[in-house]
């Protein structure tokens, strides 16, 4: 997908977690954990990314595979794309301006949100995921404490520098409506790359989105950029989220969950 995955395991949080007998301690729960996740992305990568000419996606953009052809799991998430691209009234679209079908503005969320399960699945309830700056948590950094994680917005226009900093999970990150993801997208470090429904090129630089859910994160963060100030409102309307976006000229905008 290029972009780089990092995960954070507490020590304390392996020293229950389910792992293999063949695992020794601490060091083989993370070991395990890693590869488990290592696995959810080469799989995602292999179907979806369009850096390799090899995977199915590629076939798909040069018209060597057809979408009736494809695997269920190609034909699932472009039905998932689908649905979003109603929702978000065309804002969000799985499809590039010249026709080739493009998935990255959800398959990122969806890979991350499987490691998480992943994770789950192994017994490891506290860990941080963070794939190329959009993050999912589960429980605290500080296992059996009422810390949160805690993720920064990095300033577009000085990398060296936070806008913001959120609080993610801690102890009642199992709630639905809890913020356990945060997703930014926009023009800072990769740039243009979203196409707009308007004729100005974007408004915003940059958005982050928080959100219960990683996928809901990622795809209203790109979702915004494309739609500008009408799909903020529209965003913020009718999801459970809070917003950080940063307009051409640096001004911001923000709810109330990143002004705290």
């Amino acid at each position: 997908m290029g972009t780089v995955v990092s995960l954070t395991v507490p020590a304390r949080a392996l020293g229950t977690a389910a792992v293999p007998e063949t695992a020794a301690g601490a060091d083989g729960g993370f070991d395990d954990a890693a590869a488990a996740v290592e696995r959810v992305f080469d799989r995602m990568d292999e179907s979806f990314s369009l850096y390799r000419p090899d995977s199915e996606a590629s076939r798909l953009a040069r018209g060597e595979l057809s979408l009736r052809e494809a695997s269920a799991g190609m034909r699932d998430r472009y039905a998932d794309a689908l649905g979003w691209r109603l929702t978000t009234e065309g804002a969000f679209s799985p499809e590039r301006p010249d026709g080739v079908l493009d998935l990255s503005g959800i398959i990122k969320g969806y890979a991350i949100a499987q490691a998480g399960e992943a994770l789950r699945s192994r017994g490891i309830s506290h860990w941080c995921l963070n794939a190329g700056g959009d993050i999912l948590v589960m429980g605290s950094p500080v296992p059996g404490s009422a810390a949160s994680w805690t993720a920064g917005v990095v300033d577009p226009q000085d990398r060296s520098a936070l806008l913001s900093a959120l609080e993610l999970g801690g102890p009642g990150c199992w709630t639905t409506s809890a913020r356990r993801a945060l997703a930014t997208s926009g023009s800072a470090e990769r740039g243009d790359h979203i196409w707009t429904t308007g004729t100005g090129g974007a408004e915003f630089i940059q958005v982050s989105v928080a959100a219960a859910d990683i996928v809901t994160a990622d795809v209203l963060a790109t979702a915004i950029v494309a739609g500008g100030a009408a799909m903020l409102d529209r965003a913020t309307e009718h999801w459970d989220i809070d917003v950080l976006a940063v307009r051409r000229g640096g001004q911001l905008l923000a709810t109330p969950g990143f002004r705290a």
